[in-house]
């Protein structure tokens, strides 16, 4: 791929399908992640006595990742290892799973009270891609993928939407393998290599530029510009109308 910083106007030719990650792409839940991961590890590490999470913990362990994943890997950076617990383990305990479920808790309550308004460049963007006949696919490492969508009233534009749950009844590797990327094309009969990739966080951008897809769009909320070219982003926007 050939990286390039300004992109000119989107080139559809070739693209018969845009498989769009959710939170940061489609809509602002990227931020109210980042607020329900670090009201979990504030209360947690406080009681821990481990050093304080700071903003960057975010982008560097947990963004884009499939939950217990996030967990783990910010365990692991403030050398904390935890029994993993039961799958449905109860928010109150202090396991992998538990802490995972207790973020849920915390994410579900923000959405609740707030409600989800998309991007409107997204949504635009979206709906140029629909102009043009292509297939739309939502791939979340979230298990609230379908809640969002609907929340946000776009469920209707997505026929297949790979989340969390999906990639787990299915033994998918979650971000940043490629896996949950190439099982939504082929739900959508399309090959990879004519599908664009649409990405916010460094793993998801990571796992676009591993499969054999088009091109890989990377949206910059916040990862960083050249971050995301060096994930491997075929270009980087601020946001999607850019490119209309």
């Amino acid at each position: 791929m050939n990286l390039i910083s300004s992109p000119a106007p989107m080139n559809w030719a070739d693209a018969t399908a845009v498989l769009f990650d959710l939170d940061g792409v489609l809509t602002p839940t990227a931020l109210v992640h980042e607020q329900a991961w670090q009201q979990l590890f504030d209360g947690y590490l406080a009681k821990t006595g481990h050093a304080a999470y700071k903003n960057s913990d975010y982008f560097d362990f947990i963004d884009g990742k499939p939950r217990f994943d996030g967990v783990r890997d910010f365990l692991s950076s403030r050398k904390i290892t935890l029994p993993e617990g039961p799958l449905d383990d109860d928010p109150a305990h202090d396991t992998v799973h538990g802490l995972g479920n207790r973020k849920n808790m915390v994410f579900n309550k923000i959405i609740t009270e707030d409600g989800v308004k998309p991007y409107p460049g997204s949504v635009r963007f979206m709906e140029e891609a629909l102009t043009r006949g292509l297939k739309l696919a939502v791939v979340s490492s979230s298990r609230n993928a379908p809640a969002v969508l609907k929340a946000a009233g776009l469920d209707q534009y997505f026929p297949v939407v790979v989340d969390g749950v999906v990639a787990a009844a299915h033994g998918l590797p979650g971000k940043p393998a490629h896996d949950t990327f190439t099982y939504a094309a082929a739900l959508l009969g399309v090959p990879t290599q004519e599908c664009i990739v649409v990405e916010d966080a460094v793993s998801g951008v990571q796992a676009g530029h591993a499969g054999n897809f088009r091109a890989v769009i990377g949206v910059d909320r916040g990862a960083g510009h050249q971050t995301l070219l060096d994930a491997g982003a075929t270009y980087v926007v601020s946001d999607l109308d850019e490119l209309l």
